[in-house]
């Protein structure tokens, strides 16, 4: 006999109820009847039997790994490509800028790989788990391709280029009220600020709010319509919140309520904390320039992006105690039921 430790969600009958304690399941092995393995022919006809097996299973393990090496590559190209975007389509980069840029979209490319050509994952949360990390990178890919290509049509204008500035500024112009968080991060800007660059940053503010509002959106009906993160019929939760220590005390339902709680207010918050923070300290330090176009682009989209990716992450985790606790409330019923049975 063996014994192997499992707890995963899902809505078979025979699941076991996910308490924040990992449960041994204990299965039994097959018994080769004694009079079979003492026959002549017994040895032969077994090692013949797992000979034939062996082929097929030693062809899918090859596959698989090659799958897992293609899988692992192409998004950590992505990665590359998504970093090193602006510097590619914006006419004017600095030679400097360049090679720093090649070595972070290097180190991220790497990153990625190793990340996903582990079997288990170590930093990314929700792997097994698609479509989570797929909205956040194309939610991501959008806003920056959206915002360079936009300023490069300050220099190189063409018919792409002025729709989605026209686009980017009336989206800017929409969400632009008082104490919105468009109107803060205008008011970020030194007072020496030009209308153009005015401009620009309302472009792109608008631009990154509005496409993280989109993918919180978009997140929330796959939650509630397509029933994530159930659609293939099981979620594994350590393996898909690596960075979630189930042994750290108290239960982990309240556990798990509490860290989305603190995400949710975090992410609804900040994009309203940061402007105030940098105007707030402008005079102590010396915040950092958006004139320049690159500066512009990864400043503005990682002032959306991040608190709507907390936003999103908080909605997850409520949903993963939300199925913990509904799974508990079946198996414990289920067994209540059964006792009373007996009784």
């Amino acid at each position: 006999m063996h014994s192997r430790t499992t707890c995963i969600i899902n809505w078979t009958e025979n699941s076991c109820p996910l308490t924040g304690k990992l449960e041994p399941v204990v299965e039994k092995g097959q018994k080769l009847d004694k009079n079979e393995a003492n026959r002549p022919d017994g040895r032969d006809q077994v090692g013949t039997k797992a000979r034939h097996r062996t082929g097929p299973g030693q062809f899918e393990g090859k596959r698989a790994v090659v799958s897992q090496i293609v899988s692992a590559l192409f998004r950590a190209y992505c990665v590359a490509v998504l970093v090193a975007l602006p510097a590619l389509l914006l006419p004017t980069v600095a030679s400097d800028t360049a090679q720093i840029v090649v070595v972070i979209a290097l180190l991220a490319a790497l990153l990625t790989f190793m990340e996903y050509y582990g079997k288990y994952p170590s930093i990314v949360e929700f792997r097994f788990a698609p479509p989570f990390n797929r909205i956040k990178f194309i939610a991501l890919a959008v806003s920056i391709i959206t915002i360079s290509l936009i300023m490069r049509g300050k220099t190189d204008p063409n018919g792409l280029t002025e729709v989605l500035a026209m686009t980017g500024d009336a989206l800017g112009r929409v969400i632009d009220f008082p104490y919105s968080p468009v109107r803060l991060v205008i008011l970020m800007l030194p007072p020496d600020a030009g209308p153009g660059l005015i401009g620009d940053v309302r472009t792109a503010a608008g631009i990154s709010y509005a496409v993280s509002l989109v993918m919180m959106l978009v997140f929330v009906t796959y939650v509630r319509m397509l029933n994530w993160p159930m659609r293939k019929g099981s979620f594994n939760v350590w393996v898909n919140l690596p960075l979630f220590d189930p042994t750290r005390g108290g239960d982990v339902v309240d556990r798990l309520k509490r860290d989305a709680g603190v995400n949710i207010v975090l992410g609804a918050l900040l994009p309203f904390i940061i402007p105030t923070a940098i105007k707030a300290t402008s005079d102590i330090i010396d915040p950092v320039s958006v004139a320049n176009p690159q500066t512009l682009i990864w400043t503005i989209t990682a002032w959306a992006f991040l608190p709507a990716s907390m936003l999103i992450r908080g909605i997850a985790l409520s949903r993963v105690a939300e199925l913990i606790e509904a799974k508990r409330r079946r198996v414990y019923g289920k067994d209540g039921a059964n006792g009373l049975q007996e009784a």
